[in-house]
């Protein structure tokens, strides 16, 4: 996991740090629209880039996005640094994620100042690091759509 106390500026110079765009919706308001109890024009979605960090199991997301999309923070968990640094983090209601046509949704631990994901989101939507040429990729032997693995 990265060291979420760094500079923005030190994080993204960091050799192997792949950055992509992502789309995150309130799962929550998704569905009253769908059953017509909210106007979709009310519909909460954000799109930002996002650090994919390898290290991290959960997906993070900074306050201000928690914020704009409108999470409810459901619980207080402890979180954990690789540097063992341990601390009290809030835990959103579901938000969904999408990359790359493909899409999951996922409560994430409220932290730090960058959106980042982690190996659950990676795992449900089957896609790869391509360290050597530092970019996300759909995993090889699934190209069209994710698989998911029981």
């Amino acid at each position: 996991m990265i060291n979420l106390d760094r500079d923005k500026n030190q994080v993204s110079k960091n050799m192997g740090a792949v950055r992509v765009k992502v789309k995150l919706t309130n799962a929550i308001d998704e569905e009253l629209v769908k059953r017509g109890l909210l106007n979709p024009n009310l519909l909460r979605t954000y799109e930002a880039e996002a650090l994919i960090d390898t290290g991290a199991v959960r997906t993070a997301l900074p306050a201000e996005v928690v914020q704009n999309l409108g999470l409810r923070i459901r619980s207080q968990e402890r979180a954990k640094y690789a540097d063992g640094r341990e601390e009290t983090v809030g835990v959103t209601g579901p938000v969904i994620i999408e990359m790359f046509g493909r899409e999951t949704i996922e409560a994430a631990m409220v932290l730090g100042d960058t959106i980042l994901i982690g190996q659950t989101v990676l795992e449900t939507l089957d896609l790869l690091v391509d360290c050597k040429n530092q970019r996300l990729i759909p995993n090889p032997e699934n190209p069209e759509r994710p698989v998911l693995r029981v």
